[in-house]
This record gives C-alpha cells, structure tokens and sequence, in this order.
C-alpha cells in the first residue's frame, strides 16, 4: 500500500487519479486551494474505499505553497510513495491581451511548484529505495501553440524536466512518468474559455481514461506516455511535420 500525494484533485484528471489510486487501495493526500471541496472529497473516499485520506489546502501558485505542504507532511510523520504533479491551468489567448499575472502564476504552478516538489520528496524517494513521479504534460509539450504560448512552454518544460530526471534515476528504484493528454472533459477548457474551439470539439477524451492510462503507464516505469490514438497522431506530426505548418494547425486549433 502506497502513499500518494496528488495536486489538483477536486477536478478533472486529478480528481480521476485520486479515485484511481484510492480504488487501488492506496493512502491518498490530496492538495488543492478549495478546502471544502477537499473535505467532501476526503469523505467520499474513505467511505467508498476504506483508505486513509488526507488533504492540503494552499494555493501552489503562491511562493510559499510547497513549504506549507512538505510541514504538513512532516507533523502527520508520512512518507510519500508516489507524488502525482497534476495541478495546472491555462491563460489562452493571443499574448498581447492575456492577463500576465495568470500566466506568472500558470508558470508558477506548472513549473516552480512542481520543480519544488520533485526536489523535496525526491531523497526520501532516493533513500528508501521506492518511487515514483507522475508529471501531468499535454500534447502541447511537444509544439508551440499560438494564442497559448505561455501554456504551451510550461509544459515543454515538463516533459523535458522528466525526460532528464528519468535517466538520472535509472538503478534507484525511483521512476519518472511524463502524462501528456490532449483535449479532456474537463472545466480546464471552460475556465480558459476554449471550450468552443475546435481543438474541444473532437476526440475529447473523459478524465477517468486519461488517469487510467497515466496509472498503467507509472505502474510499468514508461518514460513518456501519450493519453489516446488520436492524440498520439497529433504528436507524431509534430514530430514529422516543421514548425511552420505545426504553427499553423495549432492556431487554427486553438484560436478563441
């Protein structure tokens, strides 16, 4: 039985994930701003799973948000097992009107909170012998998106930072996963008001099959998994096809 802490969770694929790791029969910390959200959540999986079930609530985009949650850790004298660095958001738009404290924030999450919190439940990892990393990315890892520039380079840096790591921890009995889902059923899209473009209408996958590929996936140690076929498509062209003509499918994707 493992401990798992998971960032994001009263929504979404972070919702999904802590139902998933819960149903599996592991020990859930869950981490997100909503305090009363949380503890319905809490409620709701202790009773359906008979797991203990602890929360957080902070904000990870404020400076002081992982120092919080590592005191936390140490008064209830846990270890964590498995860290999942779900929590994220987008600010889309084209750059010149974005609101540029969303999008310091958006970097603060995605890449501050997340380095912050690899770094500090890493040793222990290390230490015991046992671990693993799941890192929330996007099929926008792999392209630059026009009108969601800054949300795009957060997670090019996520699958960057956990391709490395992944080789570094080769022989420690720690392993690093990189989730790259794509268009996903969630408020995600409605809260950055892309829920209309054409990148939500089509091939939207449900949460609980993005967590259930990215569970499997941690399971077996892979390195980097893309959540469905279509999505897998879409990468391998981005892969294949240059910059300008990826520029342009993802504008025309994306464009509010």
């Amino acid at each position: 039985m493992d401990t798992v802490l998971i960032t994001g969770t009263t929504s979404g694929i972070g919702k999904a994930f802590a139902g998933k790791f819960a149903s599996m029969g592991n020990n859930i910390i869950l981490v997100s701003r909503n305090r009363d959200k949380l503890q319905e959540q809490q409620i709701d999986l202790q009773s359906r799973y008979q797991v203990s079930v602890e929360y957080i609530s902070c904000d990870l985009a404020e400076g002081d948000a992982v120092d919080m949650i590592m005191e936390k850790i140490r008064s209830w004298s846990l270890s964590v097992d498995v860290l999942v660095n779900n929590a994220g958001f987008n600010e889309a738009g084209c750059f010149i009107n974005t609101n540029l404290s969303k999008e310091l924030d958006m970097i603060q999450v995605h890449i501050k909170a997340l380095t912050a919190l690899t770094k500090s439940f890493l040793p222990g990892m290390i230490k015991r012998g046992y671990g693993r990393i799941l890192n929330i990315g996007s099929t926008g890892s792999y392209m630059p998106c026009p009108y969601d520039a800054v949300y795009a380079a957060t997670k090019a840096y996520v699958l960057s930072f956990s391709n490395g790591l992944y080789q570094e921890l080769k022989g420690t009995g720690v392993t690093v996963t990189c989730l790259c889902p794509g268009a996903t059923k969630t408020l995600f899209a409605e809260k950055a008001n892309i829920n209309n473009t054409l990148l939500f209408k089509f091939f939207v996958m449900q949460p609980e099959a993005v967590a259930a590929i990215g569970y499997s996936n941690l399971q077996k140690g892979k390195r980097v998994v893309t959540a469905g076929l279509y999505n897998k498509l879409l990468v391998l062209s981005a892969k294949l096809l240059p910059v300008s003509i990826i520029n342009s499918i993802a504008q025309w994707m994306i464009k509010i």
